[in-house]
């Protein structure tokens, strides 16, 4: 029966690219000319933030400048692809175009990101939205995402982990210092949840990193309440272009 509704379902919505439309052979999938146009990180990487590093041995450990500098709260990071191009076109219309079926292939690029560096009984959690902007946007992008990586990959999900406690205005157009002084204190571990994370390895997913304030707000709420360690992954990563 399953398989008699999803054949109907492809005669009435024929499979097309989440880029542009265009007809293609499967669901969930991009066409040739956006799959190019599309920047996934591959190759060496920050160990730190997941930011595209040129050159790499294979095996290589490496950190970018930033993370030397100023090392994130959390011991690993991990990014799908770099936010622009087709990148930022998949994660805006995730966001804001209701295109939740992008959260599901684009689950499976984040999963490869992270397959050689999730240790055992590894509990998924999304960073949460304020209950205001929940009902606005009637979804989270980040739970959908973490939703579908834990089919992707086996590991167990808490997708109320993590409570947005204070409302904050968008982050667009703020240094970094502001993005950190309007997130601090304002994510949290859910009452009830503390037991269940003492110890226990935590992966954080989110659908942009951008300066890292939200993740560094979410890693210091899980290490605070006895988590740990912390490893984060987003959809995308802003990154200087070099």
């Amino acid at each position: 029966m399953l398989a008699q509704l999803q054949t109907a379902a492809g005669l009435l919505y024929p499979p097309s690219c989440m880029g542009c439309a265009r007809s293609i052979a499967c669901h969930g999938g991009l066409c040739g000319t956006c799959w190019r146009d599309t920047p996934f990180i591959a190759g060496l990487v920050c160990d730190g933030c997941g930011v595209p590093l040129p050159g790499g041995a294979p095996g290589e450990v490496a950190h970018c400048d930033s993370c030397l500098f100023d090392p994130p709260l959390w011991v690993q990071g991990r990014s799908a692809m770099v936010y622009r191009d087709m990148g930022r076109k998949l994660v805006l219309a995730l966001k804001h175009g209701d295109r939740q079926d992008i959260a599901k292939p684009g689950a499976g690029w984040m999963a490869r990101s992270v397959a050689n560096i999730l240790p055992d009984e590894t509990l998924i959690a999304p960073i949460p939205l304020h209950w205001r902007r929940m009902m606005k946007r009637r979804f989270n992008q980040s739970a959908l995402l973490a939703k579908a990586l834990s089919r992707e990959t086996g590991h167990d999900c808490c997708l109320d982990l993590l409570k947005r406690v204070r409302h904050t205005r968008p982050l667009e157009g703020k240094t970094r210092p502001e993005r950190y002084a309007a997130l601090h204190g304002a994510i949290r571990v859910s009452t009830g949840a503390h037991g269940m994370i003492v110890g226990r390895p935590i992966l954080l997913v989110d659908d942009v990193m951008t300066s890292g304030a939200t993740l560094s707000c979410a890693t210091r709420a899980c290490i605070e309440a006895g988590a740990g360690p912390i490893r984060v992954v987003t959809l995308a990563r802003v990154a200087k272009e070099t």
